[in-house]
């Protein structure tokens, strides 16, 4: 649906998790019958649908370990702190001791040490020595240079991340990269994206990705939208991105993964992301809220630190239980930020569906009443994103 904004001007209707609901159907199941795994290519197979994002304050070597344990997958950043610094745990509690004003600055310095190839291979070593599934980020700018390095440590999984990402980059300064023909060179899966539309999804599916990352600028430490003024509500994204995997399919017979990256907090955000067509969620803040986070109770993502145009803040958000209260449970709260498995679980049973792919047909309702309510109760509870 679109409106007139102007004369001549419309703008599409779009929608974020908060103006929308489930709608339970006819028949209920027991939580204890539900799927929640997620399969992805047929090689691999996680316990819950949880990525951890690729941020230096969510994931370092330890806490990826312990996420895979737990089930899910954690993305290190191949890029940051764990491969500028050999042992970056002063840097940590030397970004914690910034002020607000001087974060941002104090932030970019220290990104300015440069990527150490051998520390690439080094922290992938670290991690796939425990069994788990391994991970790993770079931005398009450097995946070409720096990748092999990842590969020869056992990376598993290459994730290709910006704040926004097309299949088709032009540039009359530098030969930018063929998503088409890198991917297809490599023997890993390949998880790309930003997007926040479904031209943008259906393209980068027919680079040869594996999955596709849909979010740009929803997430509570980017300031994208901010900044640029670009951005589309992430229910609306994912519906979206989750139309283009239909058709993606019909047209090669190849099922793309769409994963919601960014804007959830609460356990209803989750269902509802997977709700309108996600097959995994990738979390930042939730995250970032744990007892093991390296982050020591703060938040910052990849473009906090870009030495032109920052488009991300550090951002205070405590420590609310551990990974494994966060993830998997036991909650001892009520505000939905603990056991996001358990959440997905009790809302899969209580509308019926029995596994992920059944949950995409899941009927939804426009509920801004419902927005209102959230507000008014988070405000009560001092609880927000």
């Amino acid at each position: 649906m679109e409106v007139e904004i102007g004369k001549g001007r419309f703008a599409r209707v779009t929608y974020g998790f908060d103006d929308i609901a489930i709608v339970p159907s006819r028949r209920t199941r027991d939580a204890d019958d539900i799927d929640i795994k997620w399969y992805f290519t047929d090689k691999y197979a996680f316990e819950i649908p949880f990525i951890a994002s690729a941020m230096d304050s969510v994931v370092s070597p330890e806490t990826a370990v312990e996420i895979g344990k737990l089930g899910g997958l954690a993305v290190l950043n191949l890029e940051g702190l764990w491969t500028r610094y050999e042992d970056p745990e002063q840097i940590y509690k030397e970004i914690a001791s910034f002020s607000k004003e001087e974060a941002t600055r104090g932030i970019q310095k220290i990104y300015r040490e440069e990527i150490k190839p051998e520390l690439i291979t080094k922290r992938i070593k670290e991690i796939k020595k425990s069994g788990v599934v391994t991970a790993g980020s770079f931005t398009p700018q450097k995946v070409d240079k720096f990748y092999r390095y990842a590969l020869e440590g056992g990376l598993d999984i290459l994730v290709i991340q910006g704040t926004v990402v097309s299949a088709e980059h032009v540039s009359k300064s530098v030969k930018p990269l063929n998503l088409y023909e890198f991917i297809g060179s490599l023997d890993v899966p390949v998880i790309v994206g930003g997007c926040c539309s479904y031209a943008s999804a259906l393209h980068l599916m027919r680079t040869g990705a594996a999955g596709v990352l849909v979010g740009v600028g929803p997430g509570a430490a980017c300031t994208t939208r901010r900044v640029l003024g670009i951005g589309v509500p992430q229910a609306t994204a994912i519906a979206d991105a989750a139309a283009a995997r239909t058709r993606y399919l019909e047209e090669s017979g190849r099922y793309v993964h769409v994963i919601a990256d960014g804007g959830m907090v609460y356990g209803g955000d989750v269902a509802k992301a997977i709700a309108c067509g996600a097959d995994a969620v990738m979390l930042g803040s939730p995250l970032a809220r744990a007892q093991e986070a390296p982050g020591l109770g703060y938040h910052w993502g990849m473009a906090t630190f870009h030495p032109e145009l920052p488009r991300g803040a550090r951002i205070y958000v405590g420590t609310i239980g551990t990974l494994k209260e966060i993830l998997v449970g036991p909650a001892y709260e009520n505000d939905g930020r603990l056991n996001l498995a358990g959440a997905l679980k009790t809302s899969m049973a209580t509308t019926g569906y029995e596994n992920i792919k059944e949950f995409h047909r899941a009927e939804l309702v426009i509920a801004p009443a419902l927005q209102t309510e959230g507000k008014i109760y988070q405000k009560s509870q001092g609880v927000g994103g």
